[in-house]
């Protein structure tokens, strides 16, 4: 074809589709004005993947989840189905090409992934409801593979790890402004910030624990020596965004979360040596045994609620008397561990948890908000939902996870020789390590908002492991479509 005739057919073309989309609207159906987005959207899929997983990244915090009417299956809008489209075509170039870097395959932090992953398959079996066990994998799967096997090949760019987290924060730093802004209309109403985030996050502990996986890293962004002072400046206006956010929230674990990654920070920075943190923990634990009726006892007399006011807020922490909050994650954690004591070994299913624990909640444990039908949600742990719904070995997979990466990032922080990987490695496992506090409280990794940050980073700290701590000058880019 010539030229001219090429053009001819583009002007062709245009006219029959707009002509069809005109037809379209005028009978009320919508949908054909999305095909050039789609059209699209599948180019790149087959020619520049990478722009594709950093428009998931930028969606995500602005993702709206779709709920069915009886709210037993949500779908985030729009990046669940691109998440998906990413794995099944990571699938089929895996089977058909077979040239996936086998170091990664090889790294401790993969096989204990891919160890969580074979064990949730075969809970899956054995399941109370298999169906539902099948659709929790199918969606650790792509959560996991797009964000941890798939990036970690965008990641072998050293700037690539960081314009993921730009590209996250920005919007989240939108949703912040508007939440903020919403519980200023609202006079900071702490009962306000559970849902001012709202449609964004569907809680305010879901998104201060998206806020506090960032707050490490953007404080390295702030005070990283690759940056100019404009970079800097943008870094310190968003890192401000964030940890205003994170005040806002009131998620009281998001603080402790924070604060826990601040003292692993001064632990690294400051060389502390393993076994006399292990020494100082060891010596609470014997205290606490000792004492533990008279804490016990004390943590009983604390009445204070939930509050706006920032101090009585910390001092809910504690409160296991008549905080409905912190009484109804008991609750939770005692009908897992009863669930636990049924199936030890194979558990109820992965993903099980909120359909079968009812029968396992005790009148002494329920509280205003339990319900008899227990239709409201998971384990509320990370830790001890796994147990429950997958065993000890469920729950030892994901220990397994948390140390990998902790003794990876470790050791890359005390032997890298660039300051740059130095910094990164520091930043990214602190981020990560707000997660793992926040994990003994709540459980997000069943969403985007949390599990595209967290296997995001998990692949950057193997990425910095593999690819950029044994060389100081950065290795050429690697187009991710090979």
């Amino acid at each position: 074809m010539t030229d001219k005739e090429k053009l001819i057919w583009v002007y062709v073309i245009s006219v029959i589709f707009i002509a069809l989309n005109i037809y379209f609207i005028i009978q009320e159906f919508y949908w054909l004005s999305l095909l050039p987005v789609a059209i699209v959207i599948l180019l790149l899929f087959f020619f520049s993947l990478d722009k594709v997983l950093y428009f998931i990244v930028f969606a995500t915090p602005l993702a709206i989840s779709m709920i069915d009417y009886n709210e037993r299956i949500t779908l985030s809008l729009p990046t669940e189905p691109l998440l998906f489209a990413v794995l099944i075509l990571f699938v089929l170039k895996l089977l058909f090409e077979r040239n996936y870097d086998l170091k990664v395959l090889k790294h401790p932090v993969t096989l204990a992934i891919l160890f969580n992953l074979l064990w949730i398959l075969i809970t899956s079996f054995t399941s109370e409801i298999p169906l539902v066990s099948f659709k929790f994998l199918v969606a650790r799967l792509w959560f996991v593979v797009p964000f941890y096997f798939v990036v970690i090949i965008l990641f072998r760019k050293l700037n690539s790890i960081k314009l993921v987290s730009w590209m996250y924060v920005i919007p989240l730093c939108i949703v912040i402004i508007y939440s903020t802004y919403r519980l200023y209309l609202w006079a900071f109403d702490e009962q306000a910030a559970h849902w001012v985030m709202d449609p964004f996050y569907n809680d305010h502990t879901a998104y201060g624990a998206a806020i506090s996986l960032f707050i490490p890293v953007f404080f390295g962004f702030v005070i990283d020596k690759q940056y100019n002072r404009t970079q800097k400046l943008f870094a310190g206006i968003l890192f401000l965004i964030l940890v205003g956010g994170l005040y806002f929230s009131y998620s009281r674990a998001a603080w402790v979360s924070v604060i826990v990654a601040l003292g692993v920070g001064l632990l690294l920075y400051y060389k502390i040596k393993f076994r006399w943190v292990f020494l100082l923990l060891t010596a609470l634990f014997i205290v606490f045994i000792y004492f533990q009726n008279e804490i016990l006892w004390k943590l009983e007399k604390n009445k204070q609620d939930s509050s706006a006011n920032f101090v009585e807020h910390v001092e809910s922490i504690s409160n296991i008397s008549s905080d409905a909050s912190n009484l109804e994650r008991i609750n939770r954690w005692q009908s897992a561990f009863r669930m636990f004591h049924q199936r030890p070994f194979w558990g109820w299913g992965p993903g099980t948890y909120q359909f079968v624990y009812a029968p396992f909640q005790q009148s002494k444990d329920k509280t205003i908000i339990s319900t008899n039908a227990g239709d409201k949600g998971t384990a509320h742990s990370e830790y001890i939902g796994p147990l429950a719904e997958s065993g000890v070995i469920g729950m030892l997979s994901v220990i397994a996870i948390v140390i990998t990466i902790s003794i990876t990032a470790i050791r890359l922080y005390k032997t890298a020789k660039n300051p740059e990987i130095k910094l990164l490695s520091m930043i990214y496992f602190l981020g990560l390590v707000t997660y793992f506090v926040h994990g003994t409280l709540n459980n997000f990794l069943d969403t985007d908002k949390s599990s595209v940050p967290f296997w995001a980073f998990a692949a950057s700290i193997v990425a910095l492991d593999l690819y950029h701590n044994k060389i100081s000058v950065e290795k050429p880019a690697v187009q991710i479509e090979e």
